[in-house]
């Protein structure tokens, strides 16, 4: 078993800063590719950004130039620096986490609860 717990949510005014993190525990032999994804009621989960094991970096358009993604594998934890924030950033976020249990084990996916961002006008 894998568990992802996200941090670090809560409220803010546009133009403020957040940063969430997320840590991976349990049986863990690799973690391949890690992200946050978010998702606001009657809507579908979008993808905020992913980020590999070496470091490669994907951004949803809506975000690229005020969200960084970045990773400390040796935590197992994933972290999302979030500036200039904006009303429609509102969401629950939700860590993502593409993990081998063994060394000849195909990854699976594993989510997080989701943590929630309010960013106020």
């Amino acid at each position: 078993q894998v568990q992802l717990v996200e941090s670090g949510g809560g409220l803010v005014q546009a133009g403020g800063s957040l940063r969430l993190s997320c840590a991976a525990s349990g049986s863990i032999f690799r973690i391949h590719r890690m992200g946050w994804y978010r998702q606001v009621p009657g809507k579908q989960r979008e993808l905020v950004a992913t980020i590999t094991s070496s470091g490669n970096t994907n951004y949803a358009d809506s975000v690229k130039g005020r969200f960084t993604i970045s990773r400390d594998n040796a935590k197992n934890t994933v972290y999302v620096q979030m500036n200039s924030l904006k009303p429609e950033d509102t969401a629950v976020y939700y860590c993502n986490a593409v993990v081998a249990t063994t060394w000849n084990s195909n990854g699976m996916d594993y989510w997080g609860k989701g943590t929630l961002v309010t960013v106020s006008s």
